[in-house]
C-alpha cells in the first residue's frame, strides 16, 4: 500500500521541562547498543528499524557531552536565517536582518566571507545553497526579491521582485531534482518558477503572510506552505489550479512559523507562534500524530522560533522561550535547546550553556548530524561533542 494512503492515529503528549525527568531516562551505553544491534541484525534477529533506534539512542547519549566550541557575532542586527553547506560539514551560511550574509567555515582559521546588505529593510527571510552549484545561494528578503547570488557578491538571477516596500518575500525552497524554486510573500502569494527564472504560476494560496514553504525531499511535487492565517496547506504541484486546489488544509490555533518535512519525507513538523509543535504523518496528513506543548511565543524583535528535524534520526530540535503562562513552566526556567523524540513526542534532552543563555531561535544540524548551529540574537553558536570540537 502507498505510504501516503495508510491509516493513522493521533495522541497528545506533554513535553514537561524538568531536568529530573530527563535524568531518569535510561539510554543504553554507546558500545552495547550499537554493537548489539549490529550483531542482532547480522544474525537476522533484528530489523533495520531496531538498528536505527539503537543508533538514535547512542546519539542521544552523546548529547550530554555537547558544548559550544565556536561563536561568532558578525552582524550589527540579529541573525534571521541559516543554511548548512550540503557537502562541507563545517561550512554554513547565515543571513541577518540588515541583509548581510556570512559564509563561515569554522573548521579553518581563514576569515569568513562577508557580503554587506542594505541595512534596514533588507532582512534575509530565506537562505538556501544552490544544490546544482554550491558556490551560489538563493535568498528571499524584505528588500522585495527572491534571487540567486554568488559569494563574490554578484546577483546572477532575480526570480521575483516587487518595486514597492509594501510587499516582500518571506520564505524560499529549492528542488535540485525538478529544478524548481518556490517562494512565498507577505500577503499570501506563492510563486513557482523553474531555475531558468520562468514563472510557472503565481497564486494567492493563503489569506496572510506565507512564513514557510517546503518541498518534500522524496516527492518534490509535494509542497507544504505555512502562514500566519493559522493554517498549513499541502499541495500537489502537478494539480495546482487555484487557492482551493490544496490536498489538505491543517488548521492551527495560532499563526504558524514553519512546516518542515522530515528527511524521509514521511512526516511534517509544524511550529506555531505560541506553544505547540505538531507532527503529522503521511499515513494521515490531516490528523496530527503528536501535539507537543512547548513554549516559544512570538515577539516582534525576536527571530521567529522554528523547530527542525535531525537529518539522520527521528528527533526534533527547538529553542525554548520560557513563558510564565505556560502550564508546566517552572521558576527560573532556562532558555534551553530542547530535543524531542519525533515518534513519541517525549523530551529526550536539553542543551544549555550558561555563558550563552539568550533565546535561541534557530537550530539546525549539519547534513551528517554531528554538529549543531544555533542562532541567538546577533550570535551564531556551534555545538559539538567536547572531544570532537577540540579537534575541529
Amino acid at each position: 500500500m502507498c505510504l501516503f494512503c495508510l491509516a493513522g492515529s493521533s495522541r497528545r503528549l506533554d513535553s514537561g521541562c524538568l531536568w529530573a525527568e530527563l535524568a531518569s531516562l535510561q539510554v543504553p551505553p554507546l558500545c552495547s547498543s550499537i554493537v548489539r544491534a549490529l550483531h542482532q541484525q547480522k544474525l537476522g534477529k533484528a530489523s533495520w528499524s531496531s538498528l536505527q533506534q539503537g543508533l538514535q539512542q547512542s546519539f542521544l547519549r552523546s548529547l550530554a557531552s555537547y558544548r559550544i566550541f565556536q561563536k561568532a557575532a558578525p552582524f550589527d542586527r540579529r541573525a534571521t536565517s541559516l543554511a548548512w553547506h550540503p557537502a562541507h560539514p563545517s561550512t554554513l551560511a547565515v543571513g541577518s536582518k540588515g541583509g548581510d550574509i556570512m559564509l563561515w567555515n569554522f573548521g579553518v582559521k581563514d576569515k569568513p566571507t562577508f557580503l554587506k546588505g542594505i541595512g534596514a529593510g533588507g532582512s534575509i527571510t530565506g537562505l538556501k545553497f544552490n544544490p546544482l552549484n554550491t558556490d551560489q545561494f538563493f535568498t528571499s528578503s524584505m528588500e522585495g526579491t527572491t534571487r540567486l547570488q554568488d559569494f563574490k557578491g554578484n546577483t546572477l538571477r532575480v526570480f521575483s521582485s516587487y518595486d514597492t516596500c509594501n510587499f516582500w518575500f518571506c520564505s524560499l525552497d529549492v528542488s535540485a531534482k525538478s529544478r524548481m524554486v518556490v517562494t512565498g510573500d507577505n500577503v499570501g502569494h506563492v510563486i513557482l518558477l523553474n531555475m531558468d527564472g520562468k514563472e510557472l504560476w503565481n497564486l494567492r494560496m493563503h489569506k496572510k503572510k506565507v512564513t514557510h514553504v517546503a518541498l518534500n525531499p522524496c516527492c518534490d511535487w509535494f509542497l507544504a506552505t505555512a502562514s500566519v492565517d493559522q493554517t498549513v496547506k499541502i499541495w500537489d504541484l502537478r494539480q495546482v489550479r487555484g487557492k482551493s486546489s490544496f490536498l489538505y488544509s491543517l488548521p492551527h490555533r495560532h499563526p504558524v512559523n514553519a512546516a518542515c518535512f522530515s528527511p524521509d519525507g514521511a512526516q511534517l513538523l509544524t511550529t506555531d507562534q505560541k506553544s505547540e509543535i505538531r507532527v503529522y504523518s503521511a499515513s494521515q496528513w490531516d490528523c496530527p500524530l503528536n501535539l507537543i506543548p512547548h513554549p516559544h511565543r512570538h515577539f516582534q524583535h525576536l527571530t521567529p522560533i522554528k523547530a527542525t528535524w535531525h537529518p539522520r534520526y527521528n528527533l526534533i530540535v527547538v529553542g525554548r522561550y520560557p513563558d510564565p503562562n505556560f502550564k508546566s513552566c517552572t521558576p527560573y526556567e532556562l532558555r534551553t535547546i530542547d530535543v524531542f523524540d519525533g515518534s513519541s513526542g517525549k523530551m529526550m534532552h536539553q542543551l544549555y550553556d550558561p555563558e550563552s543563555s539568550g533565546i535561541i531561535s534557530l537550530n539546525e544540524f549539519n547534513p551528517i548530524g554531528d554538529t549543531l548551529a544555533s542562532v541567538m540574537g546577533y550570535h551564531i553558536l556551534i555545538w559539538s561533542q567536547e572531544e570532537a570540537g577540540m579537534q575541529k
